[in-house]
C-alpha cells in the first residue's frame, strides 16, 4: 500500500494515527515518573514538590479539555489538533532545558495541552462511528494505544540510569514533532456539523449537565480512571521509597497494569457491540474491584516482595480497559452533535477527579504506614465505580424503553 493512500488529508484519519495520537498523549502523562526521586535531587526541592508534576499536570489537563471539545465542535478536530501538539512539543523542550523547578512547572502545565489527544481521539470516533460501533472503536484505539505507556516509564527508568531525568522530555518531543507531522498529513476533518459560536458551545451544556444518563457515564469513568490515577499518585513512592526499586526497575513495574489495560481494551473492542456498553462496564469495574482485594489479601500470606502489590493490579488494568471505551462511547452518545464538549466536559470530570486522588493517594503514603492507605483509596473507589456502573444501566434501559414507547 502506497504512502499516498495511507496519507490524505481529504479523509478522515487511518486508525493508527488515532492511535498514535492518544498514545503520545499518554506518554507525556507518564514517561518519566520513574524519575520523581531523581529530579527532586536534581532540583533541590522536596518529593511532594516534585509529585505536582503529575497532580498539577492532570488538573490542568482538566481545564484544557472544557476548552479543548467546545473549540474543535466550532472549528474543526483538525486544527486544534495541530496547535495543541505543536505548544506541546515547545512546553516539552522548556521541561528539558529547565534550570529550576519554576521554569519546569510551567512547562509542565503547559505540556497538558496534549489532552486534545484524548480529547478529540474520542470525538473523531464518534464522528464517524454509531454509538456502540463507537465503543467497539474505542476499545482498538484504546488497546493500541496502551502499549505506549505500558513501556513509557520502562523506557524513562532507562533513560534516566542512562543519560539523565531530561531525556525522556527529548524523547517525547520528537514523538510530539513525528505527530504534527502525522496529523497534518493523515488527519482530514470529520466535525461536519460545526457550532455556530463558541459561547454556543458551554450554553449547550445546562443539556450534559441536565443528563442523568451523562452523569452515570461521566461518574462510572471517574471513578473507574480513579483507580488508575491513585496508582500514579502513589506508585513511585511505593516503588522507590517502600522497596528500593531503581528508577529502571520501577519503570518496569508499569508494565503490568497498562499490559492488563491492552487486554481488557481488545476484550472492549471484541465484545462491546454485542454485549452492550452498560453490562460491559458492569462487568470491568468487577474485574478492577478484584484485583484491588488481591493486592490488600497477599501481605498476609507472608511475601515481601513488591511483586505483591504490582502484579495483582493488572486486573485493574484488565477492568479499566473493559469499562473505560463503553463509558466513553455513552458520554459522547448523550447528545451526538455536542460529542466533542461531551468528550471535553467528561474528560475533565474523570480527569479533574483523577487529579485529586493523585494527590490523596500520595498525600496518605508513608514509610510507617505501608501500602495499605492507597489500596484502601483505590478500594473506595472500585465501589463508587460499581455503583455508579449499576445506575448508570438502569438508566439506559429506562432511556431505550423510553424511545421504544414501551
Amino acid at each position: 500500500m502506497s504512502a499516498a493512500l495511507i496519507l490524505n488529508r481529504s479523509t478522515p484519519p487511518h486508525v493508527v494515527t488515532l492511535v498514535l495520537i492518544a498514545g503520545v498523549a499518554a506518554l507525556c502523562m507518564n514517561i518519566f515518573l520513574p524519575s520523581l526521586a531523581a529530579m527532586a535531587v536534581y532540583f533541590e526541592t522536596d518529593y511532594a514538590v516534585m509529585q505536582f508534576a503529575v497532580s498539577g499536570y492532570l488538573a490542568t489537563t482538566a481545564l484544557l479539555q472544557l476548552i479543548i471539545g467546545p473549540l474543535s465542535d466550532l472549528f474543526g478536530r483538525r486544527p486544534v489538533l495541530l496547535a495543541g501538539f505543536a505548544l506541546m512539543v515547545v512546553a516539552t523542550l522548556i521541561c528539558a532545558l529547565a534550570p529550576n523547578i519554576t521554569v519546569f512547572m510551567l512547562g509542565r502545565m503547559l505540556q497538558a495541552v496534549v489532552a486534545s489527544g484524548f480529547v478529540l481521539a474520542r470525538a473523531i470516533v464518534r464522528d464517524m462511528v454509531p454509538a456502540n460501533q463507537a465503543a467497539s472503536m474505542i476499545g482498538y484505539v484504546t488497546m493500541g494505544m496502551s502499549v505506549v505507556p505500558m513501556v513509557g516509564p520502562t523506557i524513562g527508568g532507562f533513560l534516566n540510569d542512562f543519560a539523565g531525568w531530561q531525556a525522556s522530555f527529548v524523547l517525547v518531543a520528537f514523538c510530539g514533532a513525528a505527530m504534527l507531522i502525522l496529523i497534518f498529513f493523515d488527519l482530514g476533518e470529520t466535525n461536519r456539523q460545526k457550532s455556530a459560536s463558541f459561547s454556543a458551545q458551554f450554553q449547550a451544556w445546562p443539556q450534559l449537565l441536565r443528563s442523568t444518563r451523562f452523569w452515570g457515564y461521566a461518574l462510572t469513568s471517574t471513578f473507574s480512571s480513579g483507580l488508575f490515577f491513585s496508582f500514579l499518585g502513589g506508585a513511585p513512592f511505593v516503588g522507590s521509597v517502600l522497596y528500593g526499586l531503581t528508577p529502571a526497575t520501577l519503570g518496569m513495574q508499569f508494565f503490568f497494569m497498562a499490559s492488563g489495560y491492552m487486554f481488557g481494551n481488545f476484550l472492549s473492542g471484541r465484545y462491546a457491540q454485542h454485549v452492550g456498553i452498560s453490562r460491559m462496564m458492569l462487568a470491568g469495574n468487577g474485574i478492577a474491584a478484584m484485583g484491588i482485594i488481591g493486592a490488600i489479601a497477599l501481605p498476609y500470606l507472608g511475601l515481601s516482595s513488591h511483586y505483591e502489590f504490582f502484579l495483582p493490579l493488572a486486573l485493574i488494568g484488565i477492568g479499566n480497559g473493559v469499562t473505560l471505551p463503553s463509558a466513553n462511547a455513552g458520554m459522547v452518545n448523550v447528545q451526538p452533535h455536542l460529542a466533542g464538549s461531551a468528550s471535553g466536559l467528561g474528560g475533565a470530570l474523570t480527569i479533574g477527579g483523577g487529579a485529586g486522588l493523585a494527590v490523596l493517594a500520595s498525600s496518605l503514603l508513608s514509610k510507617e504506614a505501608g501500602t495499605t492507605p492507597l489500596l484502601l483509596v483505590m478500594l473506595l473507589n472500585a465501589i463508587l465505580a460499581l455503583a455508579a456502573s449499576i445506575y448508570t444501566g438502569g438508566q439506559e434501559r429506562r432511556h431505550n424503553q423510553q424511545q421504544s414507547g414501551t
